[in-house]
């Protein structure tokens, strides 16, 4: 009786070995797989706070986009919208690459700028205005013209040149 246990006890061993064995030679080629790979690139954190610019109250749900450039190529577009503090953070951009900034909000000014990556940490404090008035050419019409019909044509009433 001991005998036959003993006998159950090496083949189950045996068998164990045999099962494991893969397990310890694929986690060998995957060191020396993991030795061939390049690092991952060190990323900046990136904390963008926007705020009006008359009051310097934050902007809550505007929308930030970033735009990562490595050389001459575009990486892709990341939006991400502020929180109600008019805060969002940003952790997956290179450090070396350079990004576009496009600010949106409701009712404000688009903002947009352009940012070098070269630090771990960086704090962008964006102030958006309000839009001003716009231009127009129909506001001054002390130019002597007759027509203020404003039908867009650009010209004035007149005998038209040939």
């Amino acid at each position: 009786m001991p005998r036959s246990s003993l006998l159950r006890f090496g083949t189950l061993l045996a068998g164990l070995t045999v099962a494991v064995s893969p397990l310890s030679l694929s986690a060998h080629q995957d060191n020396e797989r993991c030795r061939k790979c390049k690092a991952p690139p060190a990323v900046s954190r990136i904390v963008v706070t926007v705020l009006r610019k008359d009051d310097d109250k934050p902007i809550q749900n505007a929308a930030i986009v970033f735009h990562a450039i490595e050389g001459d190529k575009d990486k892709g577009g990341l939006e991400l919208k502020s929180n109600e503090d008019g805060v969002a953070v940003m952790d997956v951009i290179p450090i070396g690459d350079t990004v576009l900034l496009q600010i949106i909000a409701n009712g404000y000014q688009t903002y947009g700028g352009e940012y070098k990556v070269n630090r771990r940490d960086m704090a962008l404090e964006i102030r958006l205005k309000r839009p001003g008035q716009q231009y127009s050419v129909y506001d001054n019409q002390d130019t002597g013209a007759t027509s203020k019909s404003g039908s867009g044509s650009g010209k004035s009433s007149g005998s038209p040149k040939q």
